[in-house]
């Protein structure tokens, strides 16, 4: 009975160090090259900024699109209105949030 119990805990233990793992690769994940595609402003969901670091030789901006990331040239006219489409539409969130807050307090 014992023995089942330590299966048990080193098999939930192994998958916690097995996400964990997996989750810390996918966030250190670099692009290194930039899509030659414009992307329309309402597939944008958010970004991201990669710099320049050790692995990643590129600075760039990564655009969350649903089910997938594109890496953007951060100096292209594009990419800037990329970005400006995606902090007004936080913005007017943030704005629309606030607002019903406060009627409702």
């Amino acid at each position: 009975m014992a023995s089942s119990k330590v299966c048990i805990l080193a098999v939930l233990c192994s998958l916690v160090i097995v996400t964990t793992f997996i989750g810390s690769t996918q966030s250190a994940s670099c692009y290194m090259m930039y899509t030659s595609r414009r992307l329309p402003c309402h597939r944008l969901l958010g970004y991201t900024i990669q710099t320049i670091i050790t692995s990643c030789d590129i600075k760039a901006v990564i655009f969350h699109l649903p089910g997938k990331f594109v890496c953007a040239d951060p100096s292209a006219k594009w990419t800037q209105r990329g970005m400006k489409c995606i902090n007004e539409r936080r913005r007017k969130n943030v704005q629309i949030s606030g607002k019903e807050t406060a009627t409702s307090a």
